[in-house]
């Protein structure tokens, strides 16, 4: 049928050019009912019972245009036309789908912006003394377990902290370092005054209120200020990248400090020698403690690579035909991620991260070097100063893709969301949500408040 109905087209077009009227007209009613017929049919058992009647009926109008109609040239031309249509509808199509995932995976629930709303407002009714988490000596003790998590969104938050405490084999040598913004502090102290983390321990921080974070000592927030990089990011003609890849460009964790707070670790963590960095699209399933005792060999950063073939490799991130690459990094390097990373603070401050990561950040000022986020830049700043860590410890793809084996993932210490499907979103794959919301307090009342459920 669904030939039929390409040749029938086919015909009804030549049959318009030689002014075969009757034959054009003959051809249409029977496409109508042939199209009609397959309606939205997938298989053969779909189709109605008179579906054999109708082909038959088709079959004769198109021997009949065959023997009036047929030119092989004229047939060849116009099935090519028709494919390259198809084909340019199908990119355009591709195109949409592309942009409007995006436009869903920056933009944050109704009711995750409720959650925090409602908890924001009971944080500030509290007194000043009850605002305060227990435990405060442990948060500069070297001895225990530390995390770092940036974010803005607390019921990521939440999932992170309480996956990694129900599955550590002692909760009360782990710490929790949080930083969020202004507009979420409040409400990441409250969830987390109410929901404490059992005998762990906790802190949550406001990036706002870091005053040695500023532009003249950071490049990048001094970038992220310029009039440039606002039109850069939120300026809708870019002529260099599809629509798909322009709203990529405007998402607003590219402007957010949280974002880059991950190259100032020392900076907010001195007294610390080691700290375990997590995204907050990721999902603890294992205890944690064994990443401490892995032999980084003198490098900074322990990680998982992402290579396999020609996949993530440097050349995908930087910017190769400019000589400050070129001359720096092998092309066929092979990328690691970001989301489960554990950094050795001592020989950061001793190799100068941080000095290394601004000298990088100012010859990028015109984002010749790379264009966006924080893993080119980090891919440049711990070059050579990366340990590959075993597979298992972090795997990724859960936001993108569907192809992850669940043997992997359900022997995986950590797996990660990276992408556009978020487990929070409704675009989230359901097959790899469930990982996620057995780590979520649905029964609480400010979930169900603001219509939060499995």
């Amino acid at each position: 049928m669904r030939d039929q109905i390409i040749m029938s087209k086919v015909y009804v077009s030549i049959a318009k050019s030689k002014n075969k009227l009757d034959l054009q007209q003959e051809l249409q009613i029977r496409l109508k009912e042939i199209q009609q017929a397959l309606g939205e049919s997938t298989a053969d058992s779909g189709l109605p019972h008179s579906a054999s009647e109708k082909i038959k009926e088709m079959g004769k109008v198109l021997s009949k245009a065959r023997e009036q109609l047929f030119d092989c040239e004229l047939v060849t031309g116009k099935l090519r036309a028709m494919l390259q249509t198809s084909e340019e509808q199908v990119r355009r199509l591709k195109k949409q789908s592309m942009f409007l995932s995006q436009l869903a995976a920056k933009t944050i629930p109704y009711s995750i912006h409720c959650l925090s709303l409602r908890l924001t407002i009971q944080y500030y009714l509290l007194p000043q003394e009850k605002r305060k988490f227990p435990r405060s000596e442990n948060l500069e003790n070297p001895n225990l377990y530390h995390y770092a998590l940036f974010s803005d969104n607390v019921l990521a938050a939440s999932v992170v902290v309480n996956s990694t405490i129900m599955n550590a084999k002692d909760p009360s040598k782990h710490v929790f370092h949080l930083v969020t913004n202004k507009l979420n502090f409040g409400a990441m102290n409250m969830w987390f005054l109410l929901n404490p983390p059992g005998n762990a321990t906790i802190h949550v921080e406001n990036v706002d209120e870091f005053k040695w974070l500023n532009s003249s000592y950071s490049p990048v927030l001094r970038q992220l200020e310029t009039a440039s990089m606002k039109e850069y990011y939120f300026k809708a003609d870019h002529p260099t990248v599809s629509g798909s890849s322009n709203l990529k460009y405007r998402n607003p964790k590219y402007l957010s400090m949280l974002n880059h707070l991950r190259f100032y670790l020392p900076q907010v963590y001195p007294k610390l020698d080691k700290i375990l960095f997590l995204d907050d699209d990721i999902v603890v399933q294992k205890d944690l403690t064994g990443l401490w005792s892995v032999d980084l060999h003198g490098k900074v950063n322990g990680a998982v690579e992402t290579c396999g073939q020609s996949f993530h490799r440097f050349d995908k991130y930087l910017n190769f035909s400019n000589h400050h690459i070129s001359r720096n990094f092998d092309p066929n390097a092979c990328g690691w991620a970001y989301g489960m990373n554990m950094f050795d603070l001592k020989v950061w401050k001793k190799k100068d991260i941080t000095g290394i990561y601004h000298k990088w950040q100012n010859m990028n000022e015109d984002r010749a070097l790379w264009k966006l986020g924080t893993l080119p830049p980090g891919l440049i700043t711990f070059y050579g100063l990366t340990h590959p860590l075993e597979k298992s410890w972090h795997v990724l793809g859960l936001g993108y893709n569907p192809s992850v084996h669940k043997k992997e993932i359900e022997h995986a210490a950590v797996i990660h969301y990276n992408g556009n499907m978020k487990p929070w979103l409704d675009l989230a794959m359901t097959k790899y949500r469930r990982y996620w919301t057995k780590y979520v307090k649905y029964d609480h009342h400010y979930l169900r408040s603001c219509n939060l459920s499995e």
